[in-house]
């Protein structure tokens, strides 16, 4: 532990060129004493720390005592200072690692970089939380992480979609996390497979060790299995008529990417839309909400069907109000006179 703090006061004093023996202790959460006793420690170790005495003094490295970073491009500095997503170190459990990395690498960029790499830090932050706060619980993440990281075989039980339960022995290959959602690719029986770890309970690193596939890359698997679900996604066509506000709205909405074709209709003010969805009943749920500021025109059998949700929602409200409403007091004086 003792050795981490020295090397940390050695990289905050590269990077603060001063600092007191106060704002030591306070990052380094020990005493202010034990700061002194590591700052005789430093110089006995040849490392050139001075304190300066009075206002604005505190611990310094001689000018020269400095470590150098060569070799990286203005563009290579920044992107090593944008970052991964923070969620993403927490569930790793690699924040602090994290930080210690940044630290260590900032200290050793020459000093025209580190105004480079302060200026992507401040222009730019990765928030992988959806605006729903949607994130799942994924309590056997540590668990498969320990497998990925040591190449050992994995056991684990899984929910499937209808809440069944499997179990599974597996050769861990890696995790990917999309969004806020963590999956983890595995071999079994000489298939490459994905389950979403949200959904994988009792994980167990084994002692055996797992079998890599020699020519297996994780971002190339990704990237094609990614293909390959969207490809095999159920399709559902719409065609429809959408007047200035229902266009607005679907601009506004996750459909938009959706809309395959677009014709204005001239003079009428309304567009001419080809929307895909996956089932009937996703494009009924969503168009019925636009009310008469969209009309289906094909297929039939949507229009048939949110034409028989109008007449059922009609007949229902019929009957809501056909019950006798009670009186307020000013009907009930009139009915006394």
């Amino acid at each position: 532990m003792r050795a981490d703090r020295l090397l940390s006061i050695l990289l905050l004093l590269q990077v603060h060129q001063r600092i007191t023996a106060k704002e030591l202790a306070s990052r380094l959460e020990v005493s202010e004493r034990t700061i002194h006793r590591d700052m005789e420690a430093l110089s006995s170790s040849g490392i050139p720390v001075v304190a300066d005495r009075g206002t604005g003094g505190g611990w310094r490295l001689l000018e020269e005592y400095r470590t150098r970073l060569n070799g990286l491009n203005e563009n290579e500095v920044e992107v090593l200072f944008m970052g991964l997503p923070e969620r993403v170190l927490r569930d790793l459990g690699l924040q602090k690692a994290s930080e210690g990395a940044q630290l260590k690498l900032f200290t050793a960029l020459p000093t025209m970089y580190k105004q480079r790499a302060e200026y992507a830090r401040q222009r730019l932050y990765i928030d992988s939380a959806s605006w729903r706060n949607t994130e799942e619980a994924t309590p056997a993440l540590a668990r498969i992480q320990e497998a990925v990281w040591q190449d050992r075989k994995l056991s684990f039980s899984y929910r499937r979609a209808d809440g069944t339960y499997v179990e599974r022995v597996a050769d861990p290959l890696g995790l990917v996390v999309k969004g806020s959602v963590w999956y983890l690719v595995v071999a079994i029986d000489d298939s490459v497979r994905t389950y979403r770890i949200s959904r994988i309970k009792e994980a167990q690193v084994l002692d055996e060790a797992s079998q890599r596939p020699p020519d297996f890359d994780l971002a190339s698997y990704w990237k094609q299995s990614l293909v390959d679900f969207k490809a095999a996604l159920p399709r559902y066509y719409v065609t429809v008529y959408a007047d200035e506000y229902a266009l607005a709205r679907l601009n506004q909405s996750p459909y938009v990417h959706r809309i395959e074709q677009m014709e204005r209709l001239d003079g009428e003010g309304r567009v001419k839309l080809v929307i895909r969805f996956d089932v009937e009943m996703e494009a009924h749920d969503f168009l019925i909400s636009f009310g008469s500021h969209i009309e289906i025109i094909e297929p039939d059998t949507l229009r048939e069907h949110i034409l028989q949700t109008a007449r059922n929602l009609l007949s229902f409200y019929e009957r809501k109000t056909s019950v006798s409403v009670p009186l307020d007091d000013e009907q009930v004086d009139q009915g006394q006179r």
